[in-house]
């Protein structure tokens, strides 16, 4: 009913004696099918107002990924890398086309705020950086225009801080390397080169994804992962 149309988004379901039936199955297993829907994000039980149809919003809809990366070994940690290459690197090369002046100069400022932090001579503050990283690359997904891309970039992004932490605190160079390389990728997108900035995020991304491949995590780095 709800992939036909027949419920959108924010419908009310019939109550279970009209439902169990228009369905032809028992009350017991429409409860158990309400409840496996509400645990997928696509339903939500409101306390004596009936079970609603959720917004159907990717994001929530794609939540269990976040769970199921959660639960993968850190020697998985470079085959998650490589999945975010893969998705970025489409995200990077669809907002190229699209990407607005707006959005391309809130990308930059967030580059533009850490440049100090980048090029500083006395102690790094890695959180800091990273949270700017994070926070540049969730506008290229936001950017790329395809709500499902963005979220399962989403998804998989945050669980993959880790690695990016540990190449900027142990890789010499890597700081300022990333930055011109965001700039790089910045500058594809300012003149709206898709190709460009497909590459550009590609090279980036891999350059964390072999370091992350040759540098095994070990037991102590979640603890230096960034709050975001």
């Amino acid at each position: 009913m709800i992939t036909n149309g027949t419920l959108g988004a924010g419908s009310r379901l019939p109550i279970e004696k009209d439902l169990a039936s228009e369905l032809g199955v028992s009350r017991g297993s429409l409860r158990e099918g309400v409840r496996a829907l509400c645990i997928m994000g696509v339903l939500e039980t409101r306390q004596g107002d009936g079970t609603y149809v959720t917004s159907l919003d990717p994001g929530l809809l794609l939540a269990p990924v976040s769970f199921m990366v959660d639960l993968r070994a850190a020697s998985d940690s470079s085959h998650l890398q490589s999945v975010r290459r893969i998705l970025e690197t489409e995200a990077a090369g669809r907002a190229a086309l699209t990407i607005d002046d707006a959005t391309l100069a809130e990308a930059g400022a967030i580059l533009t705020s850490v440049e100090g932090l980048v090029y500083s001579t006395g102690t790094i503050d890695y959180e800091s950086i990273m949270l700017a990283d994070i926070a540049f690359h969730r506008i290229i997904a936001r950017a790329s225009g395809n709500p499902a891309l963005e979220a399962l970039i989403e998804a998989l992004a945050p669980r993959t801080i880790q690695g990016r932490m540990r190449r900027a605190m142990n890789e010499e160079g890597a700081v300022i390397a990333t930055h011109s390389e965001h700039r790089a990728i910045l500058h594809a997108l300012q003149i709206h080169d898709p190709d460009r900035a497909k590459i550009r995020m590609g090279t980036h991304l891999l350059a964390v994804e072999d370091f992350v491949h040759d540098h095994p995590s070990s037991p102590g780095d979640a603890a230096r992962e960034p709050a975001q």
